[in-house]
């Protein structure tokens, strides 16, 4: 019988495992403008280094059958050190090739660490996914928060070059990690015994499902990448400090933080679909509003919109885990491949307009490209308990 209690201290630590990843792993953002002007990049260049990030996580179903079959909590405990080692090093790369290598092996990491962590956090939440997805986004919202910090500070008191020395953070969150996660056998995925294939029906839901969520995952990620990718680019660009920018990145990635722990939450009483649809809806306007608005005014605005854009995240989650079947992992892995690989594409064409066009035009068309995830919101299907 399937677990109905929700395990508060197993998904802290899962989270906060999530938490250590991610600070390291959104060094990129506040570090672009630093990066172009070192290596000479142009904007679309700049875009494919999210493409290489994620490129590993085409074997994202590779890894859902593996993490379905063995032991998946060590994949939890070691990520942490290994994107930790190579995001620390960024600052002393010489050329665009030796950045793409880093960002390779930070990618494999990230998808060892992203795909069966939300099989586990869905295990220990029992009936309440949605809750449980919340906290275990929020935890990366806050790390991609605190991350641009940590990176500017380090850069600040020792250079760009200097990047390497915040490494051990990341070291020692995985040596806590394996003494809290090491002995908790229940975390890991029990393979049944007699295993159902999904029937034909089943398949159809899904194909229908992923169809759908990569629309949304594409009208997102251009949304995303706007306001996480490109956004201390944008305000170095229009005269600020780099400063200036990461402060209004790190007030975007809180907002979306607080975005991840209600929507979550609220998709557990009010349904994944409405919610999906709410935030749809939000975007457009709240951009508009920015475009509209000058000064502090214009930037409450924009983080408002992290607060939308960031809380689909938990629900997506939660959406895709509502689906019952013997392999979640696999499951999982199909949408992690989906979310970055469209996303990374997102970000990539993001770049590519922006160097036709310039970053500010593409801020002020913002709100017609939010519009395209509307449509792909009432389409989405939900998954009921008997499915």
């Amino acid at each position: 019988m399937e677990n109905k209690k929700y395990h508060k201290w197993r998904v802290y630590d899962i989270s906060m495992a999530h938490f250590f990843h991610d600070i390291y792993s959104s060094f990129l953002a506040p570090l672009l403008p630093l990066l172009i002007e070192k290596l000479g990049m142009n904007y679309f260049l700049a875009g494919t280094l999210t493409l290489y990030g994620r490129l590993p996580s085409l074997m994202n179903p590779l890894i859902g059958w593996l993490a379905d079959k063995i032991i998946i909590r060590y994949f939890i405990i070691l990520t942490p050190a290994i994107t930790a080692i190579t995001m620390s090093f960024i600052g002393l790369v010489s050329n665009y090739y030796q950045l793409l290598v880093l960002l390779l092996i930070m990618g494999f990491s990230a998808a060892f660490f992203h795909v069966p962590a939300p099989v586990l956090i869905k295990n220990v939440s029992g009936n309440q996914r949605g809750k449980g997805m919340s906290y275990y986004a929020l935890a990366g919202e806050l790390a991609r928060a605190i991350g641009p910090l940590l990176i500017v500070s380090a850069v600040s008191w020792w250079g760009l070059e200097g990047s390497w020395r915040i490494m051990p953070v990341g070291l020692i969150a995985s040596g806590i990690l394996f003494f809290r996660l090491r002995k908790l056998k229940d975390f890991d995925v029990k393979p049944p015994i007699n295993k159902k294939r999904l029937s034909k029906a089943q398949m159809n839901k899904l194909m229908v499902f992923f169809a759908i969520i990569t629309g949304y995952i594409l009208g997102r990620g251009m949304i995303r990448s706007l306001l996480v990718t490109f956004l201390p680019t944008y305000f170095t660009t229009s005269g600020s400090s780099l400063w200036t920018g990461t402060i209004v990145l790190v007030l975007v990635e809180l907002a979306g933080a607080a975005g991840t722990l209600l929507a979550g939450n609220y998709s557990d009483k009010i349904g994944r679909k409405k919610t999906l649809i709410i935030i749809a809806l939000a975007m457009p306007v709240l951009l508009l509003m920015f475009n509209i608005a000058s000064g502090i005014l214009s930037i409450a605005f924009l983080v408002i919109g992290g607060l939308f854009l960031f809380g689909s995240a938990p629900v997506l989650l939660a959406l895709v885990h509502d689906f019952k079947s013997d392999r979640p992992s696999f499951i999982n892995s199909i949408f992690m491949t989906l979310s970055f690989v469209f996303g990374a594409g997102a970000t990539m064409l993001v770049g590519y307009l922006s160097d036709i066009y310039g970053l500010d035009a593409l801020f002020q068309y913002s709100p017609f490209l939010a519009l395209i995830a509307i449509p792909f919101a009432f389409f989405m299907p939900e998954f009921k308990d008997d499915d």
